[in-house]
Formats: C-alpha cells, sequence, structure tokens
C-alpha cells in the first residue's frame, strides 16, 4: 500500500484546484452583485420617463410625452466619446429594422460645448434626431452618469432598463430588451 504525504504532488493539486475554484466563484459572486447594484444604482427604473423639450439639430422640437405609445430608446452622447459613435450607428439600424413596430430613438449630446455638439450631431449620419442639451437639464433629471447611456422606455412612458455603456455584450442585452417591449 501507497502513501502519500499531505504535502506530496497529489495534494498540492487538490489545493491547487480548491484555490482557483473558490477564485472564480468570488470573481463571479462579485461580478453579479456588482451587475445588480450598478442596475439598482439607477432609481428611475419602473418609474415615469422625465418629459422634455428638446431641439433637434435637423428640425423642430421633440417633446418625449408625445410618444407615448411607442418605444422610446434615447442615447446620451457627446462629442468627446470614442464609443458613442458606435452606439449611434448600432442604435440607427435598429431603428431601421423596428420603427415600423413602434420604435423612436433620439440621440441627446451632453457635450460642455454647444459648438463641438452641433458640429458632432451632424457629421453623425444616423436615422433620428439628434437632439442638443446644452445646459444639461435632460441628462441632469435622467441621472446621466457615464456615456453613452441608453434609456429604454415602454409604450406607457416607463423607465424599463439603462445600459451605461456600449458593447457587443451590451448591445446584445439592448436588443433582447428592446424586442421584449415592442412585444408588449
Amino acid at each position: 500500500m501507497s502513501l502519500q504525504r499531505p504535502d506530496g504532488p497529489a495534494a498540492r493539486d487538490r489545493r491547487s484546484r480548491v484555490r482557483v475554484f473558490l477564485r472564480c466563484a468570488a470573481a463571479a459572486l462579485l461580478g453579479a452583485a456588482t451587475a445588480a447594484l450598478a442596475q439598482r444604482a439607477y432609481d428611475l427604473i419602473a418609474r415615469p420617463a422625465p418629459d422634455f423639450t428638446l431641439h433637434a439639430v435637423a428640425g423642430g422640437n421633440v417633446r418625449l410625452s408625445e410618444h407615448r405609445g411607442e418605444v422610446v430608446v434615447l442615447s446620451f452622447w457627446s462629442s468627446g466619446c470614442g464609443t458613442c459613435r458606435r452606439q449611434l450607428d448600432a442604435l440607427s439600424r435598429s431603428l431601421a429594422t423596428y420603427h415600423s413596430a413602434g420604435l423612436e430613438v433620439y440621440g441627446i449630446g451632453v457635450d460642455d460645448s454647444a459648438a463641438h455638439a452641433l458640429e458632432y450631431a451632424r457629421a453623425t449620419p444616423v436615422g433620428f434626431p439628434m437632439l442638443l442639451d446644452p445646459d444639461k437639464a435632460v441628462g441632469k433629471a435622467y441621472r446621466v452618469d457615464n456615456l453613452p447611456m441608453t434609456v429604454l422606455i415602454d409604450r406607457g412612458g416607463t423607465i424599463r432598463n439603462v445600459l451605461r455603456d456600449y458593447s457587443a455584450k451590451s448591445d446584445e442585452l439592448y436588443l433582447e430588451e428592446l424586442r421584449t417591449l415592442l412585444n408588449e
């Protein structure tokens, strides 16, 4: 019969696997807790979307409350935001796909410089109105804390979801949430 010492190769390997498992479990729990806290931190979810009226770069004024009965997506952007353009392009594609199902999209510029915001909005070819929020009143009302930030509002005017960044993963989540809202 062969006995291994407690500190032999098999014991060290087992302890190493247990440590890796515990680290992975801790990381998964921390990630889930962080995501839950980030979602909970946006306390406007399940509340009526703050109404606003903003001027569109091309066209007249847009008033949010005039779009009850439609699913509305608000995308807050800034000319200095590197990922904002990619996100605005993705939103333009979703509008082209889902507009007939009752989707409206608005890009809201929260730049410090009105001139930069206007230049950026004119240079960004999207299929939806680009709005300017020069005094950031709408940004404050929606508690914008990261750019790009996307707010999904249901047909009844209630905020249902917020995405505080843009990536391939967040784009998938956005489309899943969007389809849910459009099907309600």
